[in-house]
């Protein structure tokens, strides 16, 4: 049975991380802006099944490394404690004040979906991010690889409702996603929450 104060806190989170700015972000603003409705409405469909299938690559074999020793699973939760403690402090001592054009304007011709799919399927970093972030939400004595996905699809349902909202509001939000002050102090609460969940995970007990 799920464990509901550990599910919001998931929500929490990860919202908090899906409006945080970063390539995905400025892929899908970029070309609403520019490109129009349709194409972003593409790029963000793409980016949202490249995170999908990390999900599901990375819950599977979560899950049965979890299963198969403890010694992994305390392992996995050292390794995931630091990595987000080491994102946190980075982002709180250095936070950025914007975004890089270089990587948010996709190359030229080619399809839209295509485009913001290979963005994710070819950054590793976010099925690594998938491995330390996922298993603080999963209750004890519930199939790991399961919840792990289902909170995979959660976390895709949010970046969809965030990518809708950049779509409808392009021109807006895109003035204060550029200003440096609105990206430092995201940055800076981003980096806040990796370092309260990187502390969270590597106090847990084992399960």
């Amino acid at each position: 049975m799920a464990d509901l104060p550990l599910f919001l806190a998931f929500l929490a989170a990860a919202s908090i991380l899906t409006v945080t700015p970063g390539v995905d972000t400025a892929m899908v603003l970029r070309t609403a802006t520019v490109d129009g409705r349709r194409p972003a409405i593409l790029a963000g469909l793409g980016i949202t099944v490249g995170c999908l299938i990390w999900g599901g690559a990375v819950s599977l074999g979560l899950g049965a490394l979890l299963k198969a020793s403890e010694l992994a699973y305390t392992i996995v939760k050292i390794v995931g404690a630091a990595y987000l403690c080491w994102l946190g402090a980075k982002l709180l001592i250095a936070p950025r004040t914007a975004l890089d054009p270089g990587q948010a304007a996709p190359p030229a011709g080619g399809d839209a979906f295509i485009r913001g799919l290979l963005t994710n399927l070819l950054n590793p970093k976010i099925g690594v991010f998938y491995v330390t972030f996922l298993p603080q939400f999963v209750p004890a004595h519930i199939d790991v690889a399961r919840y792990s996905f289902f909170l995979a699809c959660v976390h895709v349902l949010l970046t969809l409702i965030w990518f809708a909202a950049l779509i409808a509001a392009a021109m807006p939000l895109g003035r204060l996603l550029r200003r440096p002050s609105a990206i430092r102090r995201l940055d800076r609460l981003t980096g806040g929450v990796f370092i309260a969940f990187g502390i969270k995970l590597a106090t847990s007990s084992a399960r």
